[in-house]
């Protein structure tokens, strides 16, 4: 299979990318950071000579950005199989006193980049009635919560891009998944004091797709929560 990861770079999307390459499918990758990305791509390639690697550095908060990726993608020949959503960002704070901005950035970064990249490689799969499409959606998108503000906002959109792209898609053959973690143990957490072994680990998240993408054509998980066993912070 051929695997799409944004925010490839570390964390969530860097533990996909592993994931999947140790399976033997193909990855084409992208983060906002290029020094991060290569250093990503590099490794991986090392570790895993004989799959397809590609990675190029996007900025998906822009519509330009995100539209380069998926025609970047379209122009490798590649068949879409797997598209994961995963770049986003956290700006903590509260409606009434976060930075003016704060809420078009969080759009931008978390809700838009999704649209604008899926709606690009989506004709493909619609012309091959076959796909799957995983939205990086966490328990933000679930409850308010404190200091959640507009990065809450905008998990809450993404949320219902997935619901409704669901929808659409379902005559198509193609799969929508809203993945709904709780706390992971990814770099915003490194020295924060917290145990290490107290929440997630980005392996769980990626690994759980991984399994999820196996399902039969005639299965699909539509919306998972996955939370630390004692609960989030």
């Amino acid at each position: 299979m051929t695997i799409i990861i944004t925010g490839a770079s570390r964390g969530i999307g860097y533990a996909l990318a592993e994931s999947f390459a140790k399976e033997g499918h193909d990855l084409y990758l992208t983060a906002s950071n290029e020094v991060n990305l290569y250093r990503a791509l590099e490794s991986l390639m090392g570790r895993f000579p004989d799959q397809r690697v590609k990675a190029k550095a996007f900025d998906l908060s822009s519509k330009e950005g995100a539209v380069g990726f998926g025609n970047w993608v379209l122009d490798q020949q590649a068949a879409v199989d797997v598209l994961v959503n995963n770049a986003g960002r956290f700006i903590p704070g509260s409606i009434y006193n976060e930075e003016d901005g704060v809420l078009e950035e969080m759009l931008a970064v978390n809700l838009m980049s999704a649209y604008h990249l899926t709606r690009v490689l989506l004709p493909s799969m619609i012309q091959r009635k076959s796909g799957h499409i995983f939205n990086l959606c966490s328990i933000a998108a679930l409850a308010a919560y404190a200091n959640g503000g507009s990065y809450s906002i905008s998990k809450f959109a993404l949320s219902g891009f997935s619901k409704n792209l669901r929808e659409e898609m379902k005559p198509y053959g193609i799969k929508v998944t809203g993945i709904y973690p709780g706390a992971i143990y990814t770099d915003s957490w490194a020295g924060s004091g917290v145990d290490p072994n107290r929440i997630m680990k980005p392996s769980d998240i990626a690994d759980t797709i991984l399994q999820i993408s196996k399902l039969s054509p005639q299965a699909v998980v539509e919306d998972l929560v996955i939370r630390p066993l004692l609960g989030d912070l």
